[in-house]
């Protein structure tokens, strides 16, 4: 919650400016703003009463670098957005960055005399931000600090006293690809808007960040794209707990996380109820392609199309039935004899042999596990 004072303080640049002012902070969640003069947009508007500009002027704006600059600078307009051209200013107190300030500017014509006036206001609302900050960061840290012991795998560490509402669901979101400066503010972006309305009880851990509680995966993971910009990549993983306990449903998640990432069937988002015998698979570390079972890797190597081997996931998939692995293959049940009697002589194994198909099916399991 930001203070009288820096409200005054916006007011009163505004007036000066004749435009109005805005302040974000380092994510471009709106902190506090100063009436219009005519010169609001849609992004602004939007910002008014969400408080939230939404996740694609969020990224459009931190695709600029604001974050890393020393001075003020042009935010380009984006038209399809409805989003006219800012000024913004980074709001820093020795070095760290807290907000930013943001005019709207379309035509260009803040003059010299305005940045200076703009300029000269930022560090007394930068350490109006700092004060406001160091009350916030000690109680978010405390926060954290207590939702990361519920969540230890040490049961010493969990003996905590906690006022969280859910702890039968974790979401673990993990960013594998993006800018890693914007990591942390994307993650913290996307799980803040999934719990608006809400005590937040997540934490942001390199490139991972934890929530606890039920939410949207999928906005999650696309709000945390959208504001990570081009070629950008984020998974999420769900773990839950019949009986509550927290740090259960956060191994869980962890695991589905893995999976998530790792298996394309998940389309980058894995649920611990879905994992089937993957759920213990994932547990070990990443087998190397040498220690897969001899007989599968000739049956890989001679089967470059990945035919055969389709065939005997299939099947295998399918309990032995003949009859449903065809249907699922679209082959007639001759084809199917011919290939399954392909697969026994390459690999050397008998497919009415339950531990030659057992070896088989663990196999093609870890396939796409292994590492290079």
């Amino acid at each position: 919650m930001v203070g009288s004072e820096l409200q005054r303080r916006v007011d009163a640049l505004a007036e000066d400016l004749g435009r109005s002012v805005a302040i974000n902070d380092p994510s471009v969640r709106l902190l506090c703003a100063s009436r219009h003069f005519g010169d609001e947009d849609a992004v602004r508007v939007r910002a008014m009463l969400q408080r939230s500009a939404g996740s694609e002027a969020i990224g459009h704006i931190l695709a600029q670098g604001v974050t890393r600059w020393t001075g003020p600078g042009v935010i380009p307009p984006r038209p399809d957005l409805d989003m006219l051209a800012r000024v913004s200013m980074p709001l820093r107190w020795r070095g760290t960055l807290l907000g930013l300030l943001m005019v709207i500017d379309p035509d260009g014509t803040l003059t010299a005399a305005d940045l200076d006036a703009i300029k000269t206001a930022a560090e007394p609302m930068a350490a109006l931000l700092y004060r406001d900050f160091l009350v916030a960061d000690s109680e978010r840290a405390a926060r954290e600090e207590t939702l990361q012991r519920l969540l230890s795998a040490d049961p010493a560490e969990r003996t905590v006293t906690h006022d969280f509402p859910d702890t039968s669901t974790v979401l673990i979101a993990e960013v594998l690809s993006g800018e890693t400066a914007r990591i942390e503010v994307a993650l913290r972006t996307a799980l803040e808007a999934a719990t608006r309305g809400r005590e937040p009880s997540f934490y942001v851990r390199g490139r991972q960040g934890v929530l606890l509680g039920a939410a949207d995966a999928a906005a999650i993971v696309k709000q945390a794209e959208d504001v990570l910009g081009a070629g950008a990549r984020c998974v999420a993983g769900i773990g839950t707990s019949a009986d509550g306990q927290a740090w259960v449903a956060r191994d869980r998640a962890a695991v589905a996380v893995r999976a998530a990432a790792t298996l394309p069937c998940f389309d980058g988002i894995a649920h611990w109820d879905d994992l089937g015998a993957y759920g213990l698979l994932l547990r070990v570390p990443a087998p190397a392609r040498a220690h897969l079972p001899e007989p599968l890797l000739a049956l890989v190597a001679k089967d470059p199309g990945g035919r055969l081997v389709e065939t005997l996931a299939a099947y295998l998939d399918h309990a032995g039935s003949s009859l449903d692995t065809a249907a699922a293959l679209h082959i007639h049940r001759t084809s199917l004899y011919y290939r399954l009697h392909r697969i026994e002589e390459i690999t050397g194994l008998d497919l009415a042999d339950g531990e030659h198909r057992l070896t088989l099916h663990l196999g093609l399991k870890l396939l796409p596990l292994v590492r290079d």
